[in-house]
């Protein structure tokens, strides 16, 4: 566990995240796993999960034998108190993803909370950070939308703070080509005065409600955040295709043959 994501839990939910991990660690050979969702994004609440995200690799004779293989597993549970929400993806799809503009992908590959890297991480770090290309903006926008309409439905801080997580990380990833979903880091470079007392609330439990006139107060500030990304997709630092499709799926096919 890297120390941003050692600093992100306590030490109950750090034991209890290295037991799962390791039994998860013997159905599949995790690339990486990221600790995602509030402790990532800068406002986790006690009762917050440990959102866990990963990239797999299946064996070889797995992939290319008669018998499909799934691409993706999912483990929500509760162990003594701690709610672990995991979900991996294999590497094939994620580095295909990657050429799409997925976003979620890029933030486990890129981002700074991991609880466990394998060596594989270090050769994909860099074909991932030339991967990056205007295609993410469309990711963020349509999550950052989803959340949008969300918050409208029934009004929570967390849905608030969710839009603007999202629009600001992608904004300043289409700015920047970095890759930061911790909001805090972020709403002061953007002049987001609000976020603050929202992370404090927040602070306080992961269902804090919103009013209606707060959340019609707050509109424009939900406006001016789709504006921004929508900005920083136009003067991108970004190409607006990722340039490196063919040493992505070089180095792909070099990873299976090493694990046929």
């Amino acid at each position: 566990m890297t120390q941003a994501a050692f600093d992100l839990v306590t030490a109950h939910q750090r034991e209890v995240a290295q037991r799962f991990l390791a039994d998860r660690a013997n159905e599949r050979r995790h690339v990486v796993v990221y600790l995602s969702g509030a402790h990532a994004y800068g406002f986790p609440s006690p009762d917050s999960d440990l959102d866990l995200k990963a990239v797999h690799v299946d064996p070889t004779r797995d992939r290319v034998g008669l018998r499909r293989q799934r691409d993706v597993h999912d483990k929500l549970v509760i162990v003594e108190g701690v709610e672990l929400d995991y979900t991996s993806n294999e590497l094939g799809p994620v580095l295909a993803g990657l050429l799409n503009g997925n976003a979620n992908y890029f933030e486990r590959l890129l981002g700074r909370t991991t609880v466990s890297e394998d060596p594989l991480l270090e050769e994909l770090r860099p074909l991932a950070e030339k991967a990056l290309s205007r295609r993410v903006h469309g990711a963020y926008r349509g999550f950052a939308e989803a959340q949008r309409r969300a918050l409208l439905e029934k009004p929570t801080v967390k849905r608030l703070l969710y839009v603007l997580r999202t629009t600001l990380t992608g904004a300043h990833l289409l700015a920047t080509g970095e890759v930061v979903p911790d909001l805090v880091a972020l709403y002061d470079r953007w002049k987001f005065p609000c976020v603050p007392e929202l992370v404090g609330r927040k602070l306080a439990g992961e269902r804090e409600p919103l009013g209606r006139a707060e959340v019609d107060a707050l509109s424009g500030e939900v406006e001016r955040a789709f504006e921004v990304l929508d900005l920083e997709r136009d003067r991108s630092v970004l190409p607006e295709e990722p340039p490196n499709a063919a040493e992505l799926e070089a180095w792909l096919v070099d990873v299976r043959r090493r694990l046929f």
